[in-house]
């Protein structure tokens, strides 16, 4: 507990640049202040504590017991007090903010992030589908997993997957004897109206409710399924792609990082930021002229429909 609680770190500071200089003008200069200044506020000093803190007259400068007790406590003091701005001055990195839409699951990411730089946040916020490109350009988050399509003037998106649609009916449905079904077999079916993502709950439920059915994406299936619910495949109508957006304007660092995560990449990656070189990212050239050839995809077996047909 300091025995000097009413003196402010600056006249301190004064008093001992002067009490281990051991002369006021040298002392003043160091300081960049007057002689008159500092000799003015050692005065204050001496009348507030009472008591002399220089030896009156002494040639070379001393200091009195007072002033060596001082002195020590003094330094005590100013060097607390500049640990503490230190802390204060390495500030805790400003968070990441990565937003998602209904459907998306990032926690797998959240844990790669975690364990490679636990010490800059990530916060991440839900973002209701029909606000995504307002989150971004307004600021509210960093990047954001987004449901395709958006506006991409001054917007950089990598795209990641693409989501089938499925048909979710109630558990004794006809189509749950099946894989997957075409929108012929949904002819005579009421669908309701699942446009709108984010209030698809209602819908959902009213199905339960045994009212029609609803097409949504595979995602947003398993985000509100239900034990009387089953969904299956549907098999000819439009998926939705799911990207990685961020305003081209404020890409950073840790973004950078965090799409190096999504991407796979691993920690000393040298496409990373961090990474051993900052080349960008390429794919291996082929020759001009020439297109690369498709990778063989697997023959997959064929499944029957709701009508029976082989597809």
């Amino acid at each position: 507990m300091s025995r000097f609680p009413s003196i402010d770190v600056q006249r301190l500071r004064w008093f001992a640049a002067v009490a281990e200089e051991l002369h006021f003008a040298r002392a003043a200069k160091a300081l960049h202040i007057s002689r008159q200044k500092l000799s003015h506020t050692v005065i204050e000093l001496e009348t507030e504590l009472g008591t002399k803190l220089f030896v009156p007259g002494a040639q070379p400068t001393q200091l009195t017991d007072a002033g060596q007790e001082l002195l020590r406590e003094a330094r005590d003091i100013i060097a607390r007090t500049e640990n503490e701005a230190g802390t204060a001055a390495v500030a805790t990195p400003a968070p990441l903010r990565v937003g998602f839409v209904p459907g998306v699951t990032v926690t797998k990411w959240e844990r790669i992030w975690a364990r490679r730089f636990p010490d800059t946040p990530l916060e991440l916020v839900a973002v209701a589908q029909a606000d995504q490109e307002a989150a971004l350009r307004e600021g509210r988050v960093d990047m954001c997993f987004v449901r395709l399509p958006i506006d991409r003037d001054g917007m950089n998106a990598i795209p990641l997957y693409r989501e089938l649609p499925v048909v979710v009916a109630p558990k004794d449905h006809a189509i749950s004897l099946f894989d997957e079904v075409s929108m012929t077999d949904l002819a005579d079916e009421r669908l309701q109206d699942t446009a709108d993502i984010d209030t698809v709950k209602a819908g959902i439920e009213l199905v339960a409710a045994g009212v029609g059915v609803a097409i949504v994406p595979h995602s947003i299936a398993r985000l509100h399924h239900r034990r009387d619910l089953i969904y299956r495949t549907v098999t000819d109508t439009g998926d939705t792609e799911i990207a990685l957006a961020w305003p081209q304007a404020r890409t950073t660092g840790s973004l950078e990082e965090f799409i190096g995560i999504v991407r796979g990449r691993s920690e000393n990656s040298s496409r990373s930021p961090t990474g051993k070189s900052t080349e960008p990212e390429s794919r291996k050239p082929h020759s001009p002229g020439k297109r690369p050839r498709p990778a063989k995809k697997p023959i997959a077996p064929r499944k029957k429909t709701a009508r029976g047909r082989k597809r």
